[in-house]
């Protein structure tokens, strides 16, 4: 019986060992093809980090089609992107607590909503590949409108400019921009 138990406890322990091996290299391959990028904002008091995965355009039709409009998105590729203020901010009169958040947008040809969600469901889409954002745990839904871009941005990009910050989308031929103000 000693045997038996021994020799099913190695058995367990190797197909632990190759599941989060296959793991890991999905994870590698997955974010070749959309990098991770981390960016942050720390002057004048704010204390901004955004965290996020960055897919190619490929030639492919984007919003609308690959990201469908009027739908929830997870804003990037791979994990739900990740927001965190070290400081609170006001955004549309709305107040953000300092702290971290998931990014949500949900695209539309004209206007985006930029939510940020207090939520953390690691890979941002469920097995029914839809986003799992759960909207109970909204804490700021802002619109903006949706600027055409000069020319085409072929790899998604979030970026943090101005002072105050604003927060800027793009990918293809799309931009938002969301001003981010200290709460005083």
């Amino acid at each position: 019986m000693n045997k038996i138990l021994k020799w099913f406890l190695i058995g367990i322990g190797i197909l632990l060992i190759a599941g989060i091996g296959t793991f890991q290299i999905m994870k590698h391959q997955t974010k070749k093809h959309s990098p991770e990028e981390k960016i942050s904002f720390k002057e004048n008091g704010f204390d901004i980090e955004v965290t996020y995965c960055r897919p190619f355009k490929k030639g492919r039709e984007i919003f609308g089609d690959l990201v469908p409009y009027n739908e929830v998105w997870r804003t990037g590729a791979n994990e739900a992107t990740t927001f965190s203020t070290g400081t609170n901010l006001t955004i549309q009169g709305q107040t953000l607590p300092a702290g971290e958040y998931t990014l949500w947008t949900i695209p539309d040809a004209k206007e985006w909503q930029i939510i940020f969600n207090s939520g953390h469901p690691g890979w941002g889409v469920g097995f029914d590949e839809k986003a799992s954002r759960e909207p109970d745990l909204d804490i700021v839904n802002a619109r903006v409108r949706a600027e055409s871009n000069s020319q085409p941005v072929e790899q998604f990009t979030i970026d943090l400019t101005g002072n105050p910050p604003h927060l800027v989308l793009a990918w293809d031929d799309v931009h938002t921009d969301l001003a981010l103000y200290n709460k005083e």
